[in-house]
């Protein structure tokens, strides 16, 4: 080997191209950019952009909204819960909370916990308690001869000075008036 056979490995460095340097570069006068407009200039963002024609993201109709108040439940039917206990996957005898029906793969991480629904059939006596649940699960557990415990509290919003607004105001009243007649 010679000093003059040393040479990087092939793709080890990248030729710059050097472009503006006279037309018979063949990259000369416009630098390989076409002729003028905003392709031609540095930064240019363009996507989407549809020459001044109303673009095709506002020309397409719009449908509902989304709403930023609205619970995020992770919902779980009777009838995996039933599968679950015969799969040995659930134990029927201790207390079914939101952290074991996670454990089991039952329900996915939801902001505002997990609700019970009652699709299926369930014959095991449980002892569940859960943010929130459909009557008729509460209805089914029950008449197995289990107890359905809910935890779910409505969020309150204050407004801008920090306190409740009138819907939220009246909605505390009527709950605490529920509460004194259940008592």
């Amino acid at each position: 080997m010679k000093l003059n056979e040393i040479a990087n490995n092939p793709g080890a460095h990248k030729h710059k191209h050097k472009v503006g340097r006279g037309s018979s570069s063949g990259l000369g006068k416009t630098s390989g950019r076409g002729v003028k407009g905003a392709k031609a200039r540095t930064g240019n963002g363009i996507y989407g952009f549809e020459g001044g024609q109303m673009p095709l993201h506002m020309r397409i109709p719009k449908r509902g909204f989304n709403n930023i108040f609205a619970n995020d439940f992770s919902e779980v039917n009777l009838n995996r819960i039933q599968k679950a206990i015969d799969n040995k996957k659930l134990d029927a005898g201790a207390k079914i909370t939101e952290e074991v029906l996670r454990k089991a793969g039952l329900a996915h991480k939801s902001k505002d916990g997990v609700r019970l629904l009652g699709k299926g059939v369930i014959t095991a006596k449980i002892d569940i308690e859960v943010a929130g649940a459909s009557a008729s699960a509460k209805e089914a557990v029950e008449k197995a001869g289990g107890s359905v415990t809910t935890t779910f509290v409505k969020k309150v919003y204050n407004n801008k000075k920090g306190e409740p607004g009138k819907r939220q105001t009246r909605r505390i009243e009527s709950a605490k008036k529920r509460e004194a007649r259940k008592a």
